[in-house]
């Protein structure tokens, strides 16, 4: 198979991020307010260096925040091509249609990378991390990013409008959220939720952010954060691009039903 048409959807994905200038400073400002402002307010109850540690603590969640809202928001296009018909173009390109929600995740991937790259270099100027760890953390929100985009890109094939997706997404991405332990160690959580964020992949992405960052406690082994991590990226592509290829999700791009007079 020509790798153009693949191309062709990542650079589009990539050109319109690109020329977005303000969703890119946009989306800094989220992190930076969990950061500065939740992640002060919390640390204000605790003393002297337990303060600090906090904040230290917080910063491998918070990117793992950045490549979750990047990579899901990414994901949405395969609902608003599909919606607003650029999807019936791609539909009769001489490729597989699995390989347009390959394209699709690998430019989440992209977007989430660079925008987790951007808050890097922020906490950089804040003194929050070293050159060294801004670099240890490159590839593990490589692999977070991959989980993330393969997780929006399961809601998107599923989806059928923009709504829709909307109504998934702000359903599910919290509770992956907050029960991940991106913000409070999982071993102080209840027995019950504790069992949750074992069984929520994006736990073990956050996992191994913080064993990147020294200092910070860890849940699980990097074994099994990475184990996991591929794992349950290789399973959720799979069954999207099989839910993507199947003929019945894409009949109504091409078949519209009228009502006759």
């Amino acid at each position: 198979m020509s790798w153009r048409p693949v191309k062709a959807v990542v650079g589009r994905e990539l050109s319109k991020l690109f020329r977005q200038r303000a969703r890119l400073i946009s989306s800094m400002v989220r992190p930076m307010i969990w950061l500065l402002v939740i992640g002060s307010g919390v640390g204000s109850m605790l003393q002297g260096s337990q303060q600090e540690g906090y904040l230290t603590f917080l910063v491998p969640g918070i990117l793992a925040m950045t490549l979750l809202f990047a990579s899901l928001l990414s994901a949405l296009t395969l609902v608003y091509d599909k919606e607003f018909g650029v999807m019936r173009m791609m539909m009769i390109a001489p490729i597989a249609h699995y390989w347009i929600v390959i394209s699709k995740l690998i430019a989440a991937t992209l977007t989430a990378m660079v925008q987790a790259i951007l808050l890097l270099v922020l906490l950089l100027i804040l003194g929050l991390i070293s050159v060294k760890i801004a670099v240890m953390l490159l590839l593990p929100a490589l692999l977070t990013a991959i989980c993330c985009a393969a997780i929006g890109g399961l809601i998107a094939v599923w989806s059928k409008s923009i709504d829709n997706f909307a109504v998934i997404m702000n359903f599910f991405i919290f509770p992956v959220f907050f029960l991940s332990g991106a913000l409070y160690p999982v071993n102080q959580l209840p027995a019950y939720l504790h069992y949750i964020v074992q069984i929520n992949p994006f736990s073990y992405g956050v996992d191994l952010l913080k064993h990147a960052v020294p200092n910070v406690d860890t849940d699980f082994s990097i074994t099994t954060d990475i184990a996991v991590l591929i794992g349950f990226s290789a399973v959720a592509i799979l069954i999207a691009c099989w839910r993507f290829s199947r003929e019945s999700v894409h009949e109504p791009l091409f078949h519209r039903v009228t009502k006759r007079p």
